[in-house]
């Protein structure tokens, strides 16, 4: 497809509000605003403690985040050419005066933030946009809501802060940007008092309400179908359900309902090993974990839903499933790519399966290890690093640019079946706008012995591969042409296919966190012809 189809079919779906926001955003500077802060509204109840996430700070002016370890030592640092922007994004966020063991590390907090203040003027450098802006506020507030006494510098710039922000509002990008916009005003809101301060506070809670109706779905997943970004956007809720108490406001039962709700989606969507399954944008370390944020949602008393997963878990909204039987959990994706509107974080990877064979991961989506522009972005989010299959070298969804999809798959839930053997079928007609038209369709079937994948696809083609992606620490053998032998621990699994015209083994890579990439393999297996059937057995 041309440039002009692809930014035809990308621009498409964009919202009004969002093309008027990127006009506005590109065009108007808003001057910044230097009067005197409001007065600190008078905290009534203690904050309970937040997430604390890892220390981002190993030395005074010396940060690592993204796997990269950099200094800021003078003023240029801040906005240094050539770095990762998401690098330096992170470097304004100021995580690490909440991170484990903050308070051994006040010095070089206080030190950080003066600078902080001298060195970014209102409205100059990365450290202005909204998104760190937002990041940042709620960082300098839980910092001083945990018995830090600021001075009056401080309380000033968060002032000249929250004014900017309410002039920078990310209407253009919607989505999880504009929540952390209107959770930074709720928390200037409700830390300042006064008239001002009201209506950053009315602002934000206007904002929030709306979109957690939009964001937050009938099952509890995060409308961008990314288990990384659900973390966060439940770490963002209790965050907010904890200013609130603090504040002595009437209690948000909608949001405490809202938050059970987004814990078991969460629980389902784990792997036993606890840690998230990989679809889209997804990666460990950078959303808190689920047991960080049950112990979160508890101290805020929070009592989460304690009714045990079934067999068969299906969040028909998100457009996922989990299936477990015997010692086996698969993760199944029958999701649309995210909103139409909002597809930044989405993968060409509908219909793909992740799964554990005991605590064990077994097969696993490609991961995410980095942003931007970069070629390997690129293929991280193309279908073949997923374990679904490709036609004719074409990803199901056109992902282009890093954050960008012009024409998308449409999956469609066929059948879910719980019985003695528990069964998943759905399609999507992603390939439908290829020469031969083509429909995937892919039924999972879990029993006791193992798992069956039955794939077709419909119409014509000059070839068609599934990928199966191994977990690094699974060990593969060839026992014939079309069964391999994996050593997943103790256990041996027989991987067999039928209707297959090639089966290869070929090194690959996994991305559990940003900045890293662990050597594994992948097995492609070639169509022999409109079918493929797949058998995952143990013993």
């Amino acid at each position: 497809m041309n440039s002009i189809g692809r930014y035809f079919h990308t621009l498409r779906y964009l919202r009004p509000i969002q093309i008027v926001g990127r006009v506005r955003h590109k065009l108007y500077r808003p001057r910044a605003d230097t009067r005197a802060p409001p007065s600190r509204r008078k905290v009534l109840a203690p904050f309970v403690a937040p997430i604390a996430l890892n220390p981002s700070m190993p030395r005074a002016e010396e940060f690592e985040f993204l796997g990269v370890r950099e200094r800021c030592a003078t003023a240029a640092d801040w906005n240094r050419p050539g770095r990762a922007a998401l690098w330096t994004y992170n470097l304004h966020y100021f995580d690490d005066l909440n991170a484990r063991e903050a308070a051994g590390r006040e010095p070089w907090h206080r030190a950080v933030m003066a600078r902080w203040i001298a060195e970014n003027p209102p409205g100059h450098g990365a450290g202005w946009d909204p998104y760190p802006l937002s990041r940042r506020i709620v960082n300098w507030v839980k910092w001083a809501l945990a018995g830090n006494a600021p001075g009056d510098l401080w309380h000033a710039s968060l002032a000249v802060q929250a004014r900017w922000l309410t002039q920078r509002l990310e209407y253009h990008l919607l989505g999880n940007h504009l929540f952390a916009n209107a959770k930074a005003l709720v928390f200037a809101g409700l830390y300042f008092d006064g008239e001002e301060a009201a209506e950053w506070l009315d602002t934000g809670l206007e904002i929030v309400k709306e979109q957690l109706a939009e964001q937050v779905l009938p099952d509890g997943g995060h409308f961008e179908r990314s288990t990384m970004y659900h973390a966060a956007a439940l770490e963002d809720l209790l965050d907010l359900m904890n200013v609130w108490q603090a504040a002595s406001q009437p209690e948000e039962r909608s949001w405490k309902e809202l938050a059970v709700r987004m814990l078991r989606w969460l629980d389902v969507m784990r792997h036993p090993d606890g840690g998230i399954s990989f679809f889209n944008d997804a990666a460990l370390d950078i959303a808190p974990d689920g047991e960080a944020l049950h112990a979160y949602a508890a101290r805020l008393g929070c009592a989460p839903d304690q009714t045990p997963l079934a067999a068969l878990e299906l969040l028909r909204p998100s457009g996922y499933a989990r299936l477990s039987r015997s010692r086996w959990c698969v993760f199944a994706d029958f999701a649309p790519i995210g909103p139409d509107y909002l597809p930044g974080h989405a993968h060409a990877d509908t219909l793909s399966f992740e799964a554990s064979l005991g605590s064990r991961r077994v097969f696993v989506n490609s991961g995410t290890s980095e942003y931007g522009l970069s070629a390997e972005r690129s293929r991280q989010r193309g279908t073949p690093a997923h374990n679904t299959v490709v036609v004719d070298d074409s990803d199901s969804s056109e992902v282009w640019a890093g954050f960008r999809v012009a024409r998308r798959a449409r999956a469609s839930l066929l059948a879910a079946e719980d019985g003695s053997r528990l069964s998943l079928a759905a399609e999507h007609d992603g390939y439908r706008r290829l020469a031969g038209r083509n429909v995937h369709r892919r039924r999972w079937t879990l029993a006791d012995y193992g798992l069956r994948i039955d794939d077709e696809v419909s119409g014509t083609f000059a070839h068609a591969e599934a990928f199966f992606h191994l977990h690094p620490d699974v060990e593969i053998a060839r026992h014939d042409a079309n069964r391999l032998r994996l050593t997943v621990g103790d256990d041996s699994v027989s991987l067999e296919f039928s209707d297959a015209a090639a089966v290869d083994v070929r090194p690959s890579t996994w991305h559990p966190r940003f900045g890293a990439s662990v050597p594994s393999r992948v097995v492609v297996t070639r169509f022999a012809g409109p079918r493929l059937h797949t058998s995952i057995t143990t013993g």
